[in-house]
């Protein structure tokens, strides 16, 4: 599972408040899926760039992840190069387009959840960040960032 840090808790409840109130979701296009809006979040691309950036190589998120080069030139990589910064692996990239990690479907008590549904996309990215949060060290600086109350 992901590195616990500061910055990817907060950029999954970011991501989980825009979409649950109303930003673009479409499990089908490559910037308005479950990645594509978190990726959006923390590059601050539009849809339009995030979308162009991942057709430049082929294939899914999870695909995108495996491939992988920092020093590659490829738009895609800037992106995945931005989450991975936060604390993402790349294992969790292809969980979050799946909503798929077993210790976030443990925390939410269900043994699966439809993977292209906004209001599962979430709760997914809201009960990630708390597992995250509890794992965070005792001296992150929780001053710089105020956690949304849920």
């Amino acid at each position: 599972m992901a590195r616990p840090t500061v910055e990817l808790v907060r950029a999954l409840r970011d991501t989980a408040a825009r979409l649950d109130s109303g930003a673009v979701y479409k499990w089908s296009h490559f910037a308005q899926c479950n990645c594509g809006n978190l990726a959006q979040t923390v590059t601050d691309l539009s849809p339009e760039e995030v979308y162009r950036a991942a057709f430049e190589r082929g294939g899914d998120w999870g695909e995108q992840a495996r491939e992988f080069c920092p020093t590659s030139g490829y738009p895609i990589d800037f992106v995945l190069a931005r989450l991975f910064a936060l604390g993402l692996e790349q294992g969790d990239v292809r969980h979050l387009e799946r909503l798929s990690d077993d210790r976030v479907l443990k925390q939410l008590g269900v043994p699966w959840l439809a993977h292209n549904q906004r209001d599962n996309v979430v709760r997914y990215m809201r009960a990630w960040a708390d597992l995250l949060e509890r794992q965070l060290p005792l001296d992150a600086d929780a001053t710089a960032w105020p956690m949304a109350a849920e």
